[in-house]
């Protein structure tokens, strides 16, 4: 930086020096021209005086030429900028203004316009991701109910068909509900005012305790439970660790089949508590791996709407491990299970 500022300066020293020589230059050989256009002889000393004149009148000119110069590019871009401005302010984000490979606060000001510019149209892009998103899971149970309950007008309906109706819409229903809870829960995590209050409490025996709430869906699907808990001690929030567990264990039984098998170890690495979740279930693509943790993301759109999921719960499950300046990662293959590995600071 000191050596570019210092190389500025030599240049800008060289061409102040070449202006001098430029401008007494034109005046020596413009005055010698006028002298011998006289018709009377001036004395050297006259001569001398008006070719120094004239000199100085001619570096002034070449002067307010450059920075007239300089000025009219200083507007033009003083003018795109605002420009951007204007155009970021109407909710156009598409700006991208030339950046100067000068080095000077305005140059600095460019570079912040561009990278607001982007990451503006980036939210932008998010939030109309997210509202697409939202629409489409509100709209196909919305239909679904709207199409029962237009059935269940027909009087020569079964008792049969009647409660099978009346079932799917409950489960509909319970549907928008799991939606718009996680919905807000998502928005309250992403937020400065959640609370999170830290303690220090036994992990082992709250992965347990989990285990054991969901023993009747586990048992009903005869899935195999292998566990392995050391005792750990964490300093976390107990209450959305907990939400963690839950929506991890939930999904493994759910994608895992009828005598299919989980495992479960923790143990604790150095000053770090690691937690592996493993299920023989129908497994995530290469491809989906990556995306997993993006909110509204399902890895088989097809199987995934048939367990009623909506694509938030590791997007919440993703932002705790954040909060807790914790790690989550996956490795599964395609119909060979999955296995999330999440790491804890004590």
């Amino acid at each position: 930086m000191k050596g570019k500022k210092f190389f500025r300066h030599v240049v800008g020293f060289f061409m102040f020096i070449v202006m001098i020589f430029v401008s007494f230059s034109v005046s020596y050989f413009l005055a010698a021209y006028l002298f011998s256009l006289l018709s009377f002889q001036l004395s050297n000393y006259i001569q001398h005086l008006i070719t120094t004149i004239l000199g100085f009148f001619i570096f002034a000119g070449i002067g307010i030429g450059f920075s007239k110069i300089i000025r009219s590019k200083q507007r033009n871009l003083f003018q795109e900028v605002i420009d951007a401005l204007r155009s970021i302010a109407r909710g156009d984000f598409n700006v991208q203004l030339e950046t100067l490979k000068r080095e000077d606060p305005f140059t600095t000001l460019i570079d912040h316009i561009n990278h607001m510019a982007k990451q503006l149209k980036e939210m932008e892009d998010m939030r109309q991701e997210f509202i697409s998103n939202v629409s489409h899971e509100i709209q196909s149970p919305l239909t679904s109910i709207g199409g029962f309950a237009r059935a269940l007008q027909d009087d020569e309906l079964t008792l049969e068909e009647r409660s099978h109706y009346l079932n799917v819409i409950e489960t509909e229903c319970r549907r928008l509900s799991k939606l718009s809870d996680n919905l807000l829960k998502l928005t309250s995590l992403e937020s400065d005012h959640h609370p999170f209050e830290r303690k220090t409490y036994r992990l082992d025996q709250q992965i347990r305790t989990i285990i054991l709430a969901c023993e009747p869906i586990w048992v009903e699907k005869e899935i195999e439970m292998d566990i392995m808990l050391e005792k750990v001690t964490i300093f976390a929030d107990e209450d959305l660790m907990s939400q963690v567990w839950t929506n991890l264990l939930h999904n493994s039984i759910k994608f895992t089949p009828t005598s299919g098998k989980i495992s479960i170890r923790l143990s604790q690495i150095d000053d770090k508590a690691e937690i592996k979740i493993s299920d023989t279930g129908i497994g995530i693509s290469k491809n989906d791996q990556v995306h997993i943790f993006e909110r509204f993301y399902k890895a088989d759109k097809a199987r995934e709407r048939s367990k009623g999921g909506s694509g938030l719960g590791l997007s919440i499950v993703k932002k705790i491990m954040d909060m807790h300046k914790g790690t989550i990662v996956v490795e599964s293959e395609e119909d060979m299970g999955s296995t999330f590995t999440l790491t804890l600071p004590q």
